[in-house]
């Protein structure tokens, strides 16, 4: 059985930082591009940052400078350090696998709340 499960959330003040984790089991995570969306309330699930089985990385516009996206292949672990919080990036963020080579094969973890607020 597949799991991610994310961890590091919590409510910070403006300009803070959290390190999230994301924790998988029941794949072997070093082939899977591997991901972090987030969602505010009322809107639509939209791309954070990502990283390819062959350390590609990827960040929206929003968080470039301030995010940073790492994974640890030994323990099946990604990572998103986050820096310079804004109240903006307050949302549940999600955690994502993708595999490299089998299309479709894709899990989401049950996200971690991240409110930025004074």
């Amino acid at each position: 059985q597949v799991q991610l499960v994310e961890s590091g959330g919590g409510l910070v003040q403006p300009g803070g930082s959290l390190r999230l984790s994301c924790a998988a089991s029941g794949i072997i995570s070093s082939i899977y591009t591997m991901g972090w969306y987030l969602q505010a309330p009322g809107k639509r699930r939209e791309l954070v940052a990502v990283i390819t089985s062959g350390s590609g990385i990827n960040y929206a516009d929003s968080v470039k400078g301030r995010f940073t996206i790492s994974r640890d292949n030994a323990k099946n672990t990604v990572y998103l350090q986050m820096n310079s919080l804004k109240p903006e990036d307050t949302a549940v963020y999600y955690c994502n696998a993708k595999n490299d080579y089998v299309k479709g094969m894709e899990y989401w973890g049950k996200g971690t709340l991240v409110t930025i607020s004074s």
